[in-house]
């Protein structure tokens, strides 16, 4: 058994470009195996050697699939099994009910789809994850109207679902006569991407909720990509958030009242973003110059200084926005803003939210 698994690690490394060679590459561990049962004299059942040529052959399409997402310029690629995520499940009931959610009510919607991807896609089998990084290169000043940083380029939804699109034709070519159905999602719909970014091993949730990856950071999108066949899966990481505080500690608004707990009710980025109300008069002084969104929790975190600038032409910041100031944010009209963020995730809270914004607190 021992020298088996020795022959099955010979390859495991190997990738492959097409099922041709994935077929060629098993092919030759049988051909490996029979000479080694017959050189030490020893006999393998045929269900065991079934049982490892399968695991092997799930384990050589992961790889593959990994390497064609790199290859597309996700920055990690993870894969996990599609189960249900009993924990969470229960995590997420206790948080609903104490209304942390605030005026996200459709965090309450679709629940047993959202902590069970097979309730969701039809055969799910696996859970395909990826990040992709998108700190940027340029950064405003500080005294301008901060916007988050993931708003600096375009709508991250549709740059990572065609990207994810993508991926699924490749998948797809890889094993020509077998149909493999899946589908893509970015922050759309009932998934919980940070449990599935761990289960998938690219890190782990740290005490501002957020997903940090030991060597990109935190500040990555997270896409999912749900199949319906069975493949090789990774192991989650230890939390390595320790007994830091930073990210609570500096929370303009105290909006993290436990590790791992975010009452959106303060929190700034559903503030200025998703809150359909006025700024609460008493949270307005801790607004600071924070215009859309907040990176305060991000901006501490030590595992963010091992984040580099993203090269990726399609999250670069929109032309001369990171130069706006207050007076250019108040005067913009209508329709400029329409043409200006047409591409960007901005557009959705409307030009009327943020010029309320800067006349409640700025």
């Amino acid at each position: 058994m021992a020298i088996y698994q020795w022959a099955a690690k010979v390859i495991i490394f190997q990738t492959t470009a097409n099922f041709e060679k994935i077929y060629n590459t098993l092919l030759w561990l049988k051909i490996h195996i029979f000479h080694v049962k017959k050189k030490h004299n020893f006999s393998l059942s045929l269900n065991v050697i079934k049982q490892h040529e399968a695991r092997m052959y799930k384990q050589i399409i992961s790889n593959e699939i990994k390497a064609k997402a790199l290859h597309l310029a996700f920055d990690a690629c993870g894969i996990a099994k599609a189960d249900f995520l009993e924990a969470d499940a229960h995590y997420l009931q206790t948080w609903l009910e104490g209304e942390n959610q605030a005026g996200m009510s459709y965090m309450t919607n679709h629940f047993e789809k959202r902590t069970d991807p097979r309730l969701l896609v039809l055969n799910a089998r696996s859970v395909i994850v990826v990040l992709m990084n998108y700190y940027p290169l340029q950064q405003q000043a500080p005294h301008l109207p901060q916007i988050a940083k993931y708003a600096y380029g375009k709508d991250y939804h549709e740059v990572i679902k065609d990207k994810l699109r993508s991926l699924l034709e490749q998948i797809q070519d890889l094993i020509p006569g077998k149909k493999i159905s899946g589908r893509v999602f970015t922050d759309s719909a009932p998934v919980l991407e940070r449990r599935w970014a761990v289960n998938a091993g690219l890190g782990w949730i740290g005490k501002n909720t957020n997903l940090i990856h030991p060597k990109l950071g935190s500040f990555c999108f997270i896409g999912e990509l749900i199949v319906d066949m069975e493949l090789a899966y990774d192991e989650p990481l230890p939390n390595r958030c320790g007994t830091c505080t930073r990210c609570m500690d500096t929370c303009p608004t105290q909006a993290l009242e436990a590790p791992g707990k975010l009452n959106a009710n303060r929190c700034i980025s559903y503030l200025t973003i998703e809150s359909k109300e006025a700024i609460p008069a008493e949270l307005r002084p801790l607004i600071g110059n924070r215009l859309y969104g907040c990176d305060t929790c991000q901006d501490a975190c030590p595992w963010n200084r091992f984040a580099k600038g993203t090269n990726d032409p399609d999250l670069a910041p929109l032309n001369g926005i990171l130069d706006m100031n207050k007076q250019q944010w108040i005067m913009l009209q209508e329709e400029t803003f329409k043409e200006t963020f047409k591409f960007s995730p901005i557009k959705r809270v409307g030009l009327e939210k943020i010029q309320q914004t800067l006349t409640d607190c700025f």
